[in-house]
Order: structure tokens, then C-alpha cells, then sequence
């Protein structure tokens, strides 16, 4: 019987007095999209970094198709597309650089990419449809088309999972189709998707399942029946399907994005990024 993708046990994480994630446990099989739900501050982006073997928990065990974090991770298996604000927009490296760094594991220590490895960038380019903007530098690129770039980079790299940060934040809606088209191209050919997400109306079409995070745990299930106002209850203590929620101004496609001036752009195919 073969191991799941994901495998999270007992998983407890602190940060000095603060408990960040509460006996955590989690199962994910093979080429399934999973959305995961919760406030903020209830543990999501620790248990991302837990998954990434980013930081090493307190109790429990984390196992990576069978393996550790740290192993796959060194493998390339694990892709990681960032939140937005995790990014240094201004760094000098264009839309390729960002998708070539999904290849520096295949590469020797100088980093000169092969013939292979520039085919598998222009391939990944053109599924996220960014070729024409593959000298842009990334921080002229619109907040769906950086999303965009980073989905290539795992494609490029190879990945047989990848980790999203709220992809859908902040961007137009022809990203989110064409993201949502992507991933579901990805779990159809055999990777394990796992997404942290706001968005709790597009859920139902994009995941095969959903986990209601919140230090615990609190349930994992169809979308369907997570996104039960009872169950949502349980995490944000309000009925969040049924309020008002705003209307956002969603960027223009190709109008340039300059939001998020913080961190470089990161080589997350050896050190997976900050959550």
C-alpha cells in the first residue's frame, strides 16, 4: 500500500509561550486538491512551514510521501507559491529567472541551465500563459500574473506537490480561472495540491476536500460539508457564508501590481520561502 502524500501526527508547534498548532493531524492521498480554512492565526501558515520541513515541531511527525520534509524538499517534490507580501517585488530578475529557479536542483553547483532545463521553463511559461511576458522584470507583472509565475516555477521544477499561499488574493479573474484550470491539470496528472485560502465560495469547484484549521484540526471533509455555517462556526465563531461580504477591485490583468515592497524574491526550490 503506498504512503500517503501527506502525513501530519499529533503535530505541535510553539512559539516561546504561543501554542501554534494543538496535536495537528492530517491525511492527504496522491493527486487530490485540498483547501485549507481557518482565521487568522490559527495555524495555517505553521503548519505550511511544518509540511516544508521549515521548522522542526515540538511533538508529532511529518511525512512527506513517506519521507521526511527535509528529504523531499532536497528532492524537489515540494513547490511553494508564496503570498504576496512575502515577496520583494523590486528585485532585478525577470519572469523567466523566477520560473528557472524551479530547475536549480537539477542543475550542478555553477547554475548554468541546460538545454532541458530552458525547455522545461518555456513549457511552464506557456501553461500559465506568460510566455510574452518572460523578460518582464516580475515585480511589472499584474497580482495574478505574479501568482501565475510562481505556479510555473513548480511546474518547471517538477514538483509532485505544491503548497499555495492564497492564490486567489488580490487578483483578476482571469487569473483565478486560469489558476484553477491549472491546478486541476496538476492534480490530474498526479500532484497533491494544498491550498490556504479566504476565498470560501470558489472552494466547492476547485478542491476535493477541505480542512477547518484552527491550532486543531476541527474537521476535514468534502467542501461541501466543512463549508457548513455549523462547521465554520467551530473555527471563526460567525456564519461566514451567509454575511455581506465586500466587493474587492480586482487589478486589471496586465496592469502592474506594486503592492508588497518587502522580502527578495527566494530561491524556494532549495529554502522553500517565509510564510
Amino acid at each position: 500500500m503506498s504512503s500517503p502524500a501527506i502525513l501530519v501526527e499529533n503535530v505541535t508547534v510553539h512559539y516561546g509561550e504561543v501554542l501554534a498548532l494543538d496535536a495537528a493531524s492530517l491525511t492527504l492521498d496522491t493527486a487530490r486538491i485540498c483547501g485549507l480554512i481557518g482565521m487568522n492565526g490559527s495555524g495555517k501558515s505553521t503548519l505550511f512551514k511544518v509540511i516544508m520541513g521549515m521548522i522542526k515541531p515540538d511533538a508529532g511527525r511529518v511525512l512527506i510521501n513517506g519521507e521526511s520534509p527535509a528529504k523531499a524538499r532536497k528532492e524537489g517534490g515540494i513547490g511553494y507559491v508564496p503570498q504576496s507580501e512575502d515577496v520583494d517585488w523590486q528585485f532585478p530578475l525577470s519572469v523567466r529567472d523566477v520560473v528557472m529557479m524551479g530547475r536549480y536542483g537539477h542543475q550542478g553547483f555553477t547554475r548554468r541551465p541546460s538545454k532541458a532545463d530552458r525547455a522545461a521553463v518555456e513549457l511552464a511559461l506557456d501553461r500559465v500563459e506568460l510566455s510574452e511576458f518572460a523578460n518582464r522584470q516580475i515585480g511589472q507583472l499584474s497580482g495574478g500574473q505574479k501568482k501565475r509565475a510562481f505556479v510555473a516555477r513548480g511546474i518547471a521544477q517538477g514538483a509532485t506537490m505544491m503548497l499555495l499561499d492564497e492564490p486567489f488574493a488580490g487578483v483578476d479573474k482571469r487569473s483565478e480561472a486560469t489558476i484553477t484550470r491549472l491546478l486541476r491539470e496538476l492534480a490530474s496528472d498526479g500532484c497533491t495540491i494544498l491550498i490556504s485560502t479566504h476565498d470560501l465560495h470558489a472552494l466547492p469547484q476547485l478542491c476535493d476536500e477541505a480542512v477547518l484549521l484552527m491550532r486543531k484540526v476541527l474537521m476535514h471533509g468534502p467542501p461541501e460539508l466543512v463549508l457548513q455555517p455549523e462547521n465554520l462556526a467551530m473555527a471563526f465563531g460567525l456564519d461566514v457564508l451567509n454575511r455581506d461580504l465586500p466587493d474587492e477591485d480586482l487589478p486589471d490583468e496586465d496592469a502592474p501590481d506594486p503592492s508588497g515592497a518587502g522580502r527578495q524574491v527566494q530561491d524556494f526550490s532549495n529554502h522553500q520561502g517565509r510564510n
